[in-house]
């Protein structure tokens, strides 16, 4: 067998990958930028190919003697500002890597996607692969380059590459070498106080180990041109945040706000001298429902994902470790929307709402 490549293995996702790899016993050659920070794999034999997915020679120099190829990278921001490098990367990027693993005559290719390529579920509802894409109307960067990179993994399917795609939900779980500056970043930001209020939306939570784990398994099983999500449990915004607070102790977000005025809130605050920690976008994606079944990766593949519990728990402690003392800390300007979230939840239970 000759060797594997991954692309973004320095990341959350790439570097739990990269650790699965390795105990499989591949022979590993990891592609990442001349700055990029390797301490997390630490004991992990690889050899590195300095590079990026957006230099199309640098992938060409990776695909030497591979076998098969993780294309793992990718960014997840929201924020308008990084539009064109979210594009670049996500879609481009995968371009590249895609093309030139078929240029090289690699066996096969595992693409990581994300349920933002399929789009939301109907309100209370739950999508599998099987649902159009439902995502354009919300025009967010990071959904939008995730469904056009999946489209580039299709295109090259049929003309003879072979790929399987995997689908990740919303992905958490402990040793993120970033902090929290992924999927992570909802924990991080509750942890701190600096959700002041929600909204009435959903998503699936997933366990980055079981997330990694499916992606062996769509190498080893997977039918070419097909994607998988990878999921686990679905929850509401207000269930996931009833939940952090049981496990943390830390007190869940007081007021929960229609759509349309958080989304507009954001907006408008976003114009004033102070540094938010959502955009518009995030907002706006939160009122979805990105709730889904793993069912034809449990069938095809053998995918199973663990229980709620132990990914919140140790998600939890991870980033509390972390943080330290700065656990809990009220937030001074957000103290206004707590007030008024407390005030309206004891006023709809003396109205017997």
């Amino acid at each position: 067998m000759g060797k594997t490549l991954v692309t973004g293995g320095t990341g959350f996702l790439g570097s739990h990958v990269v650790r699965a790899l390795a105990d499989r016993g591949d022979e590993l050659r990891l592609l990442a930028r001349e700055t990029s920070r390797l301490e997390y794999l630490s004991g992990i034999d690889h050899e590195p190919a300095i590079g990026d997915v957006v230099d199309r020679d640098s992938v060409r120099r990776a695909m030497d003697g591979v076998d098969r190829v993780f294309h793992v990278a990718g960014i997840t921001s929201m924020r308008h500002g990084d539009r064109e490098r979210v594009f670049e990367v996500n879609v481009a990027g995968a371009r590249h890597v895609l093309e030139e693993a078929r240029r090289a005559g690699v066996h096969r290719v595992v693409h990581t996607s994300s349920v933002g390529a399929i789009g939301p579920a109907p309100r209370g509802g739950s999508a599998d692969e099987s649902q159009p894409f439902t995502g354009g109307r919300l025009g967010n960067t990071y959904i939008n380059s995730k469904h056009e990179s999946e489209q580039e993994a299709l295109r090259n399917a049929e003309r003879g590459l072979d790929v399987v795609i995997v689908n990740p939900t919303f992905v958490l779980g402990p040793d993120d070498p970033g902090g929290g500056g992924t999927s992570n970043q909802l924990v991080r930001r509750f942890l701190l106080r600096q959700i002041p209020v929600y909204v009435d939306g959903a998503l699936n939570i997933v366990d980055v180990r079981d997330v990694a784990a499916g992606h062996l398994l769509a190498d080893e099983k997977g039918a070419t041109g097909e994607r998988y999500i990878l999921g686990g449990r679905n929850f509401t915004l207000e269930r996931l945040f009833a939940d952090l607070s049981r496990i943390s102790g830390v007190p869940r977000p007081e007021l929960r706000l229609p759509g349309v005025l958080a989304v507009a809130g954001v907006e408008v605050a976003s114009h004033a001298p102070v540094s938010l920690p959502v955009s518009a976008d995030e907002v706006r994606s939160g009122t979805e429902w990105w709730t889904y079944r793993s069912d034809k990766a449990e069938r095809e593949l053998g995918y199973t994902s663990r229980p709620h519990e132990e990914t919140l728990e140790e998600t939890v402690r991870w980033q509390m470790e972390l943080l330290g003392d700065r656990v809990g800390r009220p937030q001074l300007h957000m103290l206004p929307l707590d007030l008024a979230g407390r005030a309206l939840r004891i006023g709809g239970r003396l109205l017997g709402r």
